[in-house]
């Protein structure tokens, strides 16, 4: 990602044209040459001065205190996301060595868990979209990441790339863009990891849509909804999901998919029945190693 300064004035910048006169409730009146905010408008509904408002939006600022932010924020009609990248930003954590990032592992415990659901396909999510554990019904979902190398275990990667996600997912764009969002959040948070500005400069030159959303800034957090899929098994298959935050794995992000419907729930038996009888490699032969394997994928839902 681009130093603070530079990665401030261009999610200031997008931000602001992103808000329509009306929507602040200032007049739209003829002959304006901006589509959005300008900066003297975004000062006065923030209450700070021009001066101060411009040299923060040029990146001659890159601090400012929480009341600022937040008045900001509103100005800017920010979502919780895009304000606490903003923080991020602003207020960014000390740089952490790289010697201090442990590679990430997911629990026994919770691998059991994953294994022991049979009607909800589930995976853990690693800071950079690396899927570190899946269940047999995600990998039926989805694609079968168990079996993959270490490196190729990648969610972002997968959905950007592979000609299947493409067809698999109806709504394509929409949710690989909101999983770009979500990669802008967690380079706001770790403004400094190295492994995070490869994976995006690789998907920069390998995929436009990529450098499209990517030079877009939108920011989105994980929380629940709804996804539809058209798989080559089942056809037309409708879940929900929850993105859970794990207790004492802040990095981790478990995701568990359900049925929308009793229909969809019966869809993802099948699932699971087809993808029992076409896959005989055990479970256990197939599941990550709690090794370096996630931290040496420099890639990043």
């Amino acid at each position: 990602m681009a130093n603070n300064a530079e990665e401030i004035k261009k999610f200031l910048r997008t931000r602001r044209d992103a808000v329509r006169p009306s929507q602040a409730g200032l007049a739209n009146y003829p002959g304006r040459r901006v589509p959005g905010l300008r900066r003297e408008e975004v000062a006065q509904l923030a209450g700070v001065s021009v001066d101060y408002y411009t040299r923060l939006e040029q990146g001659r600022l890159t601090s400012a205190s929480e009341g600022v932010i937040l008045s900001i924020a509103e100005a800017l009609k920010l979502t919780q996301a895009e304000t606490q990248y903003l923080r991020d930003l602003l207020r960014p954590r000390p740089r952490r060595g790289a010697e201090q990032a442990p590679p990430q592992q997911v629990r026994p415990d919770l691998l059991r868990m994953l294994n022991g659901l049979h009607d909800q396909p589930a995976f853990v999510l690693g800071r950079r979209n690396e899927v570190l554990a899946s269940n047999d019904l995600l990998d039926a979902l989805l694609t079968p990441f168990n079996h993959r190398p270490p490196g190729e275990r990648n969610l972002l990667r997968w959905m950007l790339l592979d000609p299947a996600a493409r067809s698999l997912y109806l709504d394509w764009a929409q949710v690989t863009s909101e999983v770009v969002g979500v990669l802008r959040a967690e380079a706001g948070r770790n403004p400094h990891d190295p492994q995070i500005a490869e994976f995006v400069a690789e998907l920069r030159s390998v995929s436009p849509e990529f450098r499209t959303w990517w030079a877009e800034r939108t920011v989105i957090e994980r929380t629940w909804g709804t996804k539809r899929f058209n798989h080559p098994v089942v056809a037309r298959l409708d879940i929900t999901y929850e993105a859970l935050s794990l207790p004492g794995d802040p990095d981790q992000i478990l995701f568990v998919y359900a049925g929308k419907t009793d229909d969809d729930l019966g869809k993802l038996r099948i699932l699971a029945s087809w993808y029992a009888q076409s896959t005989p490699v055990g479970k256990d032969a197939a599941q990550p190693q709690p090794d370096e394997s996630a931290e040496q994928d420099s890639r990043h839902a």
